[in-house]
């Protein structure tokens, strides 16, 4: 990856991707509202809320290694007793059952319904000692830290994230865009249902037909179906769907907020149709889902690439609190107490890693 060209004197911030490390933020963004901010070109950092701005930044040095992020200092996490979740039991499972009431209503096929756990935290710690724990005892694909301090005069809010995410939103290379949802979670392949088959079917349609927006005709395809992975304490059913952009972000930056529109928020973590879920989602959900669920990566706007993960398994700091999130798809075949173990299963390894 080749430096981005100087615009103004570094400010602090890092950021470390699997295989990407960055230092010394030279420009920020809110692509939402600023969409020209990648004609600019160089290497952005991307945070974009499930229901917010669209963070980027951009970093003039930027070197390729495998290793993890480095220079991490100690990490001491809130106490296992100190989480509290904008959901408790009785409100999630009351929130599984209006999901299913509007599936039989016929409004919606699925919809994804998260709570997001948070614990104080007073001081700002260290990302990179939280990045190099969860990389040792929960190593991730798509594994991310951006550490921005924020910047009144500029406007930024700046960021602290930490991400163990196995699940790929887009990758952009060579004039194409892939995606791998995962829908279906269980602890071991045997508790896998039908439902989960079911709705990772489904929402592998719905990400083809997202793509299909910004593709050329006739080049999408699903090239994985229902692939069994393995993560530390869980599977999923991951499928792939690929496609040939019609246009080159490389030589036109407007292909970039094509590809954002068409893919944000992920399908995986909204639902179908996504419109009404996203309905659903805010009359349901008691707290802003923030980075959790959006999407989390890095865009070369000289190259034309991307890399951007789902942001879920992530952990952020806002308001001197820690902050997780953590959901699942709801359909008409969901046992809503089912549904609640479920979230408790995807949050309590990386709790557990967190906590001191």
């Amino acid at each position: 990856m080749a430096p981005s060209p100087a615009a103004a004197a570094d400010r602090p911030g890092r950021a470390w991707f699997r295989g990407a490390h960055a230092r010394g933020v030279i420009d920020q963004a809110d692509l939402r509202t600023d969409p020209d901010a990648l004609s600019r070109g160089g290497w952005w950092a991307v945070v974009a809320e499930f229901d917010g701005p669209i963070h980027a930044w951009r970093f003039r040095h930027v070197d390729t290694s495998d290793r993890v992020v480095r220079d991490a200092g100690r990490w001491r996490g809130p106490a296992p007793s100190d989480w509290a979740s904008s959901l408790d039991q009785l409100g999630y499972i009351s929130a599984v059952q209006d999901v299913r009431d509007a599936v039989r209503e016929g409004l919606v096929y699925q919809v994804n319904v998260c709570r997001v756990l948070s614990a104080a935290m007073p001081q700002r710690a260290d990302p990179a000692a939280l990045a190099v724990r969860l990389a040792r005892g929960n190593p991730a694909p798509y594994a991310a830290m951006i550490d921005v301090p924020p910047l009144a005069a500029a406007g930024d809010p700046g960021c602290w994230i930490v991400s163990a995410s196995p699940e790929l939103s887009i990758e952009i290379s060579g004039g194409q865009i892939s995606s791998g949802p995962i829908k279906g979670t269980a602890a071991e392949e045997s508790g896998l249902l039908d439902k989960d088959r079911a709705e990772n079917v489904m929402i592998t349609d719905l990400v083809r037909n997202d793509l299909q927006r910004v593709c050329a005709p006739g080049t999408v395809a699903v090239t994985d179906l229902l692939r069994v992975e393995r993560h530390p304490g869980l599977v999923h059913l991951v499928s792939r769907v690929q496609g040939r952009l019609r246009g080159d972000p490389a030589t036109d930056p407007r292909v970039w907020t094509e590809i954002l529109g068409a893919t944000h928020p992920p399908g995986s973590v909204s639902g179908a149709p996504k419109s009404t879920a996203l309905q659903l989602i805010d009359s349901l959900e008691p707290v802003a889902r923030g980075p959790y669920c959006g999407q989390i990566g890095w865009i070369d706007a000289d190259r034309g690439t991307a890399r951007l993960a789902v942001g879920i398994r992530t952990f952020w700091w806002s308001q001197e609190r820690l902050r997780f999130g953590t959901g699942a798809g709801i359909t008409w075949g969901s046992e809503p107490e089912r549904e609640w173990e479920e979230t408790e299963l995807k949050a309590s390894r990386l709790i557990g890693l967190t906590s001191t």
